[in-house]
């Protein structure tokens, strides 16, 4: 017991826990592209077992079925994190706390992705379901990042409607741009399996909506960086983003141009969450309010809801 506590007693424990949380949905979305890249998709064919009469791949399945089950394998890992990020919140801000909810909301989330992507082998790695599976990662990345400021016990900034408004349609553009990127991914070559369906999209229509809608991000990027000139973490917070998603943009069209190879189908997809959890921390740090001051003090930071934790 006392080696339990002091795994989870304190802030900077809970912290750690936050972090690791953040950083193991994250990698979890990149060994997945992974899986896809390799064609390892289908390398333990049903689900939950590997394959009908073992849990565990057999030596006939190979390479591919060892990525594959290695992919599953990291789901227990997410929900130790998981677990440890739950039981801080409850031991440093107690049950009624909103931090203790959130981390117990991600951790119902995280076996709840692992049935998705159960669905996703049994529908044969069908686009849309695979999808799904993603866009439910990129849900928890946004949950992680939330409980992350929470868990610093950051105020978000007051600024004004319009700037609000901005910042929210930042974010949005943002997830409307990775949802577009999940119909280039289910209308390319990288299926994670050979007989796996497509869309049936033209690629080349789909990735021009996809760079498109990166563009959007680019513009309502810098349209939140000039609103929030001189209003400290928010103004950082945006630059943060603006480089993630420039990075982000020479990364998909050098893939692109080079006829979509795996190795870079797998930066991209760091990238992608590094943009999805650089926009959600853009969107925590400001608040709305109609009479909000034009600049803050950057180092105001107490509690993030006072009575609630």
């Amino acid at each position: 017991m006392d080696l339990v506590k002091k795994l989870v007693a304190g802030e900077k424990a809970l912290r750690r826990w936050l972090w690791a949380s953040l950083v193991c949905n994250m990698a979890i979305v990149v060994t997945g592209a992974i899986v896809r890249l390799t064609s390892s998709g289908l390398g333990c064919p049903t689900w939950p077992k590997c394959t009908d009469e073992s849990y565990v791949p057999h030596p006939e399945s190979g390479i591919h079925g060892l990525i594959e089950f290695g992919n599953r394998t990291l789901t227990f890992v997410l929900i130790a994190v998981a677990l440890g990020a739950f039981f801080a919140a409850w031991v440093n801000r107690g049950r009624r706390s909103t931090l203790w909810r959130l981390t117990l909301g991600i951790g119902i989330g995280i076996p709840f992705q692992g049935v998705i992507g159960g669905i996703t082998v049994w529908s044969g790695l069908n686009p849309f379901v695979v999808a799904l599976h993603l866009l439910l990662s990129v849900v928890l990345i946004v949950a992680c990042v939330l409980a992350l400021r929470i868990g610093y016990r950051v105020v978000p900034t007051p600024v004004g409607r319009a700037a609000r408004l901005v910042v929210v349609a930042t974010f949005a553009s943002s997830m409307l741009s990775i949802w577009v990127g999940t119909v280039v991914t289910g209308s390319g070559p990288h299926a994670g399996d050979l007989d796996a369906v497509r869309t049936g999209f033209d690629i080349e229509i789909v990735s021009r909506l996809h760079g498109l809608s990166a563009w959007l991000v680019v513009a309502c990027t810098v349209a939140s960086l000039w609103l929030l000139h001189g209003t400290g973490r928010p103004a950082h917070a945006t630059r943060l983003l603006l480089g993630t998603v420039l990075l982000q943009g020479v990364i998909g069209y050098t893939q692109y141009f080079l006829g979509v190879p795996a190795w870079i189908v797998a930066l991209h997809m760091v990238g992608m969450t590094l943009v999805a959890a650089a926009s959600a921390w853009l969107l925590f740090s400001t608040a709305g309010s109609p009479a909000a001051p034009t600049t803050t003090d950057p180092s105001r930071s107490v509690h993030d809801e006072p009575g609630t934790d």
